[in-house]
C-alpha cells in the first residue's frame, strides 16, 4: 500500500466507530448504532448461514465471525464460537449470505444521471451544494453495500478531497474514498467542463485544474494533483460518450503525454488509470505504463492481448448503457449522447467477454453518476450474462478490486486480520446475482449501520 493510502486508511479506522455511531439515525435491526456508546462491547459475533469470503471458490455454511474492534479476529468453521463475555454482541444472520463489503472502482460522487440533460447544472451549483451532493451520494453508496470506492476523476476535486476528509474524521457517513483528483485532459477534451450551454466566464476554475496541452504541462498537473491529495491519477486518453466536441473513438492525449503522467505517478508510488474507448488510445495507454483502463469499449483483439500480457486491469461499466438507453432517453438526454451510448454499449460488452476469456484482470466499476448511485449492485447480473462466473463477478468487487487498489491487507475479504466490512443478503447470490441489488445488512469497521428485515 502506498504511504498516502495507508495514512488515509489508518485515519479512517481511528474515526470509523464515531462516524457510524453518529450518522446512522435511520438504521434498524439487531443493533441501532445510535443506541451504542463508547463503552460498547469490544467483541462482536456474527452468525452467517452462508459465507462468501471473497477469496475461496465456494461458500461455507454455518460460519461465525468473531470481531474485536474494527477487525476480524477469527472465523469459526462451522458453528458458534465458545462463550466470550456477557458483554459480547451477537448478530444472528443465519438466514443470510454474508459477503465482504463491496468495492466500486469507478464512481463520480459529484454528479447524478439527470445532470446529463443539461450540463450547465455543474457550473450553477455552489461549492457547498457540490459538497453536499458528494456526501449524499457517498452515503447512498455505502447503504447499498459498497464500503470502499475509487473516485475516478472529478470536475470538483477539492470538494471530493473535503468529502473524503469529513468521512475519515467521522463527520459524515460514506465509503472509504480513493480519489484521482482532477481529470487530466486536453483543452476541450473528454474531461473538460466546457459546453455550449455554459459561458466560458462561468466555468468554475476548480474544474480546470487538470487541463494541459503539452507533456510538460501534464507532468506539472500530475504533480499538483498528488500534492493536493490524489491517491492515484486518471488521464482522459480518448474522447467520451457524455461530452461535447469529442468522440469516443478519437484519441486525445498522445503516448508521450501519458508517459509523462505515469513517470510522475511512479515517482510517488501512485497508479494511473486511463479513460479509453479508442483502440489506439488503449494501445498508447498500455504501452505508456498505465495500471488500468476505464471502459475499454472499442479495443481490438491485439490490444486486449497486450493488456493481458502486461497485467493491465479493465474497469468496465457494462450495465449502464442499458440505463442510458431507457431512462436517459425518457429524460431527454442530448441525442448525441444517446447515439454514442448505442455505439459503445454492445461493443464494450463484446470486449468484456474477450477480456475475461483472455485472463485480463476485471474490476467492478459502474461509472456511478452515469448510473444512479443507488444501483451499484445492478451490474453483477450483466457481467454474468456476458459469460463471467458469478463468483468471479463477486471477487471483481471484493478481493480483486482490493488487490488492485493496494488495500488487500485491510479489505476485500472476510478473513482474520481484515477490517470487518461485511454485507448480508437474503438467498444465494451465486444462483442469482440480482440478489446483490438489495443488500439487507451493511457493517463497516465492525459496526452495523444498516439492517433491514432481519427479524
Amino acid at each position: 500500500m502506498s504511504g498516502s493510502a495507508q495514512s488515509h486508511f489508518s485515519r479512517y479506522l481511528s474515526y470509523a466507530a464515531c462516524a457510524l455511531l453518529s450518522a446512522c439515525g435511520q438504521s434498524s435491526g439487531p443493533e441501532n448504532p445510535q443506541q451504542a456508546s463508547s463503552a460498547q462491547p469490544t467483541d462482536v459475533i456474527v452468525h452467517c448461514g452462508s459465507l462468501i469470503d471473497g477469496l475461496s471458490d465456494k461458500p461455507r455454511l454455518n460460519q461465525s465471525i468473531h470481531i474485536r474492534g474494527a477487525r476480524i479476529v477469527h472465523i469459526y468453521d462451522p458453528g458458534p464460537p465458545p462463550p466470550l463475555t456477557n458483554q459480547t454482541v451477537i448478530h444472528d444472520l443465519t438466514e443470510f449470505t454474508c459477503l465482504p463489503g463491496l468495492i466500486n472502482t469507478h464512481v463520480h460522487f459529484d454528479g447524478n444521471p439527470e445532470d446529463s440533460v443539461d450540463y450547465s447544472v455543474y457550473a450553477r451549483r455552489t461549492p457547498d451544494e457540490t459538497l453536499q451532493l458528494i456526501l449524499d451520494n457517498a452515503k447512498t453508496t455505502l447503504l447499498t453495500g459498497f464500503t470502499t470506492v475509487r473516485h475516478v476523476g472529478a470536475w470538483f476535486p477539492d470538494s471530493v478531497y473535503r468529502a473524503r476528509e469529513l468521512i475519515e474524521d467521522g463527520q459524515a457517513l460514506g465509503p472509504r474514498i480513493h480519489t484521482a483528483g482532477p481529470y487530466l485532459t486536453i483543452p476541450g477534451g473528454g474531461g473538460d467542463l466546457t459546453f455550449p450551454e455554459i459561458p466560458l466566464e462561468d466555468i468554475p476554475a476548480e474544474s480546470q485544474k487538470g487541463i494541459a496541452s503539452t507533456s510538460e504541462e501534464f507532468a506539472a498537473r500530475a504533480e499538483a494533483a498528488i500534492a493536493a491529495g490524489a491517491d492515484f491519477l486518471k488521464v482522459i486518453a480518448s474522447g467520451a460518450v457524455f461530452s461535447v466536441g469529442t468522440a469516443p473513438g478519437a484519441p486525445e492525449m498522445t503516448r508521450t503525454d501519458i508517459e509523462a503522467v505515469v513517470a510522475v505517478a511512479k515517482r510517488h508510488g501512485k497508479k494511473v488509470t486511463a479513460h479509453v474507448h479508442s483502440d489506439q488510445s488503449g494501445q498508447d495507454a498500455i504501452l505508456a505504463g498505465v495500471d488500468s483502463l476505464e471502459h475499454a469499449s472499442l479495443l481490438k483483439d491485439n490490444t486486449i492481448d497486450l493488456a493481458a500480457t502486461r497485467g493491465v486491469a479493465f474497469s468496465m461499466d457494462v450495465y449502464n448503457g442499458t440505463y442510458t438507453d431507457t431512462v436517459g432517453r425518457e429524460q431527454g438526454y442530448p441525442e448525441i449522447f444517446l447515439q454514442r451510448n448505442t455505439y459503445t454499449t454492445e461493443a464494450q460488452r463484446v470486449v468484456f467477454e474477450k477480456a475475461y476469456e483472455k485472463g485480463v484482470t476485471l474490476l467492478y466499476g459502474t461509472d456511478a453518476a452515469v448510473l444512479p448511485h443507488d444501483m451499484g449492485g445492478w451490474q453483477f447480473a450483466t457481467m454474468v450474462e456476458r459469460g463471467m462466473r458469478p463468483m468471479d463477478a463477486i471477487r471483481s468487487a471484493t478481493s480483486v478490486a482490493a488487490e488492485h487498489m493496494d488495500l488487500s491487507t485491510h479489505v476485500g475479504a472476510l478473513t482474520p486480520g481484515k477490517v470487518a466490512d461485511l454485507i448480508a443478503v437474503r438467498g444465494n447470490p451465486l444462483a442469482d446475482t440480482k440478489i446483490l441489488r438489495d443488500v439487507a445488512v451493511v457493517m463497516q469497521a465492525g459496526v452495523i449501520i444498516k439492517a433491514d428485515a432481519t427479524d
